[in-house]
This record gives structure tokens, C-alpha cells and sequence, in this order.
């Protein structure tokens, strides 16, 4: 080799090399530690959204109460009343969304009603929630798999995910809004850009989505119930098929979109809440009556490991706290629980590197 190709080569070996040093780590397992408790006495608490002094917003399914928690601990008090909630099975009141800024006019309630599933904007003058507004209705109601979860997302947009009630072809079926994740505008139309034009369908083939969070990327994640084989964590696209019903779990079927983690059996997990600190997917669990940390790396994810397996009893939600650590809330009032002293609680977690 001539000594001036050789000196290309060398040049660009070292920009090679310097680029692979430069790559971030991927995320790995925090330790995870029990703070504080933050409020007891709870009735099956299901969405939880911060506010922005630091206090949050809490939901309780069963009885259509929205009470605030203090950002320092301590009794939760009431702040307003979802009337038209009609509690069932897994239905009633449930995710809650508060919009960015520093004073929010309004937050948004998942409620499922007499006739369906719906999702509210409530007026909120920084004490009291007042008048509600449903700006999207039709959700299918069941007694089990309503979906629930509502994040806020960019451009004033809001994602809802929904289940199919028990009726899979529902999931499949475009033209439902159930087993689906939807994307809005505040105003509760189908929001620019949605991969089917005019509708709010984002995503579809879901069986009952009750967690949806964003990675550092903007990426958004979801879990969800599995039915006897898998419960699953996907990383969602715009336009994609997540499989329900013809699949459940990995198939490696080239029209579906796989999971980027899946647990087996479900009785390990029944994934509801989720958070993202870090990269670090938190997943509270049901039945598996555990948190689960998951390392995300980019569009793919590190081993799961288990954290508070049996410690608390059945968790719903799991929320990133403005300062820090995670809250989390038990579900053990929630008829498929053994309620203990204080139950249903919201304990704060604290984060270490692991």
C-alpha cells in the first residue's frame, strides 16, 4: 500500500475509533430504595399527574374522586368529583394528564361512563377542579380492559390508551377506538399528522394499554396485558400493528410488530403504570406485585429486574417526581387485592446508579 493511502487509512481509523469512544453508555439498572411514605388511605388510586409546585393529582377508579397529594407527604385532599363515572369491573375513573406550563387552566381525565369510555378536560383554577368537557367519546366500555392511560405529548397533542373490552376483533378493527393508542389535540380532534387521515388512531392490534411514557428520544413506550403467554413493553410507531388478536407476544410475523421485552408468564408482571428516568423503563405490576426496571437502549432494551416483589402488593401507577425518585401507588383496594394497614398508599422511591 502506497504511504498516502496509508495514511487515509490510519486517519480514518482513528475517527472511527473516536467516535466509539464518544458513543453514550447504554442505560443501566438503578437501585432502587423505599423512601418515605407519601399518603395512606387511598381507594383503589389509578392515574397520577404532577402538578407543577410539586404536588400531584390522584385518581381513585371506584369512587370518580380526583384528590391532591402535598409534594412533601401527608393527607390527600379532595378536589373534585368525576359525576359521571360509573365504576365496574376494571372501569371508572382512570389516567389523568395535566398540561405543561406554569399554570395550568386544565387537566384531562379517562372515565369510563353509563355509554362508553371517554376522555375529559375538567377546568382547574390552581385549588379546585370545576366544569368537565368530554372532548372524545366512544371509547368502548366493558367490565374488563378499558384502557386508560393519557400522556401529554408535543404540540399540544395528548396519546389515550384504550382496550378492546374483551371484544378482540376490536383491536384490529380500524374503525374502533378500541384496543388502540390514540393521538388528539387538546380539543379532542384526530391530531395533524396522525398516520390515517381524519382519524385518531395512532397505533392499533393492542389488547389493553395502561402505561404510556417517552424515553429521552421522544420515543414513546406502552405496556400491555398479555393474555395468558406474554405481557408485553413496545416501543410504538405511528401506523403500527401490534398483533392483538392474531398474535400475542414475539412471532416474528413480518405484518406485526413485535415487542421490544415480554414477560412469561404473565402472573411475573400484568404491566400498568410507566415511567421513564433515564432511559430506565419503570413498570409497576399487578399481579406480579413487583416494580420491574427495564434499561431501554435506544429502540432496544437491556434484561428486566424486579424490584419490591411482594413488598407492597399490587401496583398501578408509577409517575417520575419533579424532584427526583418515583412515586409509587398500590392497588390492593381494588377487589383482586388483600388490603394491608393504610392501603392503598403512594410510597416515594429513590434512585441510585446502579
Amino acid at each position: 500500500m502506497r504511504p498516502r493511502a496509508i495514511g487515509m487509512l490510519t486517519a480514518a481509523l482513528a475517527v472511527v475509533a473516536l467516535l466509539v469512544v464518544d458513543l453514550p453508555a447504554p442505560a443501566a439498572a438503578a437501585d432502587v430504595h423505599v423512601g418515605r411514605t407519601v399518603t395512606t388511605g387511598l381507594r383503589t388510586p389509578w392515574g397520577m399527574a404532577f402538578l407543577p409546585d410539586g404536588s400531584a393529582l390522584v385518581s381513585e377508579r371506584d369512587t370518580g374522586r380526583i384528590v391532591r397529594v402535598p409534594a412533601d407527604g401527608g393527607n390527600a385532599r379532595l378536589v373534585g368529583r368525576v359525576r359521571q363515572t360509573r365504576a365496574a369491573g376494571e372501569g371508572g375513573l382512570l389516567g389523568l394528564a395535566v398540561p405543561p406550563g406554569a399554570n395550568p387552566s386544565f387537566v384531562f381525565a379517562y372515565v369510563t361512563t353509563a355509554t362508553d369510555n371517554r376522555v375529559l378536560r375538567i377546568d382547574w383554577d390552581g385549588r379546585r377542579l370545576g366544569k368537565a368537557r368530554a372532548i372524545l367519546t366512544g371509547i368502548p366500555k366493558g367490565t374488563n380492559h378499558n384502557g386508560g392511560a393519557l400522556l401529554v405529548g408535543p404540540s399540544d397533542t395528548l396519546f389515550v390508551g384504550t382496550g378492546e373490552i374483551y371484544q378482540r376483533e376490536l383491536a384490529q378493527k380500524r374503525s374502533s377506538l378500541g384496543g388502540k393508542i390514540l393521538r388528539i389535540t387538546f380539543a379532542g380532534r384526530p391530531a395533524p399528522g396522525n398516520p390515517f387521515p381524519g382519524s385518531p388512531v395512532y397505533s392499533l392490534g393492542h389488547r389493553n394499554v395502561q402505561g404510556l411514557a417517552f424515553d429521552s428520544a421522544g420515543r414513546l413506550w406502552a405496556t400491555e396485558f398479555g393474555e395468558h403467554d406474554a405481557d408485553e413493553l413496545n416501543l410504538i410507531r405511528a401506523g403500527g400493528n401490534y398483533g392483538w388478536p392474531v398474535h400475542e407476544g414475539k412471532a416474528q410475523d413480518p405484518r406485526y410488530i413485535d415487542p421490544v421485552v415480554q414477560w412469561s408468564p404473565t402472573a411475573v408482571a400484568s404491566p400498568s403504570g410507566l415511567a421513564i428516568v433515564d432511559d430506565i423503563a419503570y413498570v409497576a405490576s399487578l399481579r406480579g406485585q413487583r416494580l420491574w426496571q427495564v434499561p431501554l437502549h435506544g429502540t432496544s432494551a437491556g434484561t428486566p429486574k424486579a424490584a419490591f416483589h411482594d413488598r407492597f402488593g399490587r401496583l398501578r401507577a408509577v409517575a417520575a417526581a419533579p424532584g427526583g425518585g418515583l412515586w409509587l401507588a398500590t392497588s390492593n383496594t381494588d377487589g383482586r387485592g388483600t388490603p394491608r394497614r393504610g392501603d392503598d398508599r403512594i410510597v416515594r422511591v429513590r434512585l441510585t446508579a446502579g
